[in-house]
């Protein structure tokens, strides 16, 4: 099934809430201030976000000016563009290093679906015949090992682990010296179920941070902040706080195969300048994509592209 089908199914129900809200005020012709207030009302319910709602709507409003909207269709079509163009002014790949290991610190709270999205990073690449190195870095949550030795072991890649409740840092630093002396291609890092209100476990994510850096020219290539798609405004409260504290270079949405709110994918790229790299569509591993802006929009707003 391709990328663009798994997001309409997973974002059913977010565009299903907004086409039933815009076709009850919707009127064929130009846009009406009053219809654009009451669309406002409707996207920020959709936890677009301040930032990109208000961006969508004086958009339509200019665009309004020299046309006409004969059917609501048309609207939906010219709003999935807006939203195209707010995920293209952050867009970024997924960075690889120029030689040696590229490592990629995975960062979120708990249920978010981390430990699983390395865990498909890990298939990825291994499936691609590269060398990869996991490394157990959240070693606050016993079952976080667990899991990624089980993950480890179905995918071909090596784990490095400490005992329970050992110093997340000497894990990383323990990680990159095997990947460089491995000669590792991706070094994917663990890190704890941070509550993003709880200082102490910040500043052990920074530590990390540091130990990849200088342990690794350029690493971490990538800090990938996995975010549960079904959240709404609380992924963005995340996304803000953790990068205060390290430099989020992208963005995992998962769990957009069911109840998710993608909305909020729109609000972080909008708000905080952070490219959404990777979405979750569901449980294999191969459900683990590359994020695609046109596929994303149109089925926010439930419609095919052309």
């Amino acid at each position: 099934m391709s990328l663009f089908q798994r997001l309409k199914q997973g974002l059913a129900k977010t565009s299903s809430s907004i086409r039933n809200k815009i076709q009850s005020i919707f009127q064929p012709g130009a846009l009406t201030d009053e219809f654009l207030e009451e669309l406002e009302a409707v996207l920020l319910q959709a936890d677009v976000g301040v930032e990109a709602t208000a961006a969508l709507i004086d958009a339509l409003r200019d665009d309004s000016r020299n046309k006409s909207f004969e059917t609501v269709e048309d609207l939906y079509r010219m709003m999935a563009e807006k939203v195209v163009d707010i995920f293209a002014a952050v867009d970024a790949p997924l960075k690889v290093a120029d030689e040696g290991p590229t490592v990629y610190a995975m960062v979120g709270v708990n249920g978010s679906g981390k430990t699983t999205t390395i865990a498909k990073l890990a298939h990825r690449y291994t499936q691609q015949n590269k060398k990869v190195i996991l490394a157990a870095a959240d070693t606050f949550r016993a079952a976080a090992d667990d899991q990624l030795a089980v993950w480890a072991k179905r995918t071909g890649a090596d784990l490095v682990k400490h005992s329970h409740g050992s110093d997340p840092g000497a894990v990383a630093f323990d990680a990159a010296r095997a990947a460089v002396a491995r000669k590792a291609d991706l070094l994917l890092v663990d890190t704890a179920g941070r509550l993003h209100t709880k200082k102490n476990l910040m500043e052990e994510l920074k530590k990390i941070i540091r130990v990849l850096a200088r342990e690794i020219p350029g690493a971490p290539h990538e800090i990938i902040l996995v975010i549960d798609g079904t959240t709404g405004q609380n992924g963005l409260i995340q996304a803000r706080e953790f990068a205060q504290a390290v430099d989020i270079t992208g963005l995992c949405i998962t769990k957009l195969d069911g109840s998710s709110k993608g909305g909020i994918a729109v609000a972080i790229a909008s708000e905080l300048g952070i490219p959404v790299k990777l979405v979750g569509v569901g449980e294999q591993a191969e459900d683990l994509r590359d994020f695609d802006a046109r596929s994303f929009a149109y089925s926010l707003f439930g419609i095919d592209p052309d």
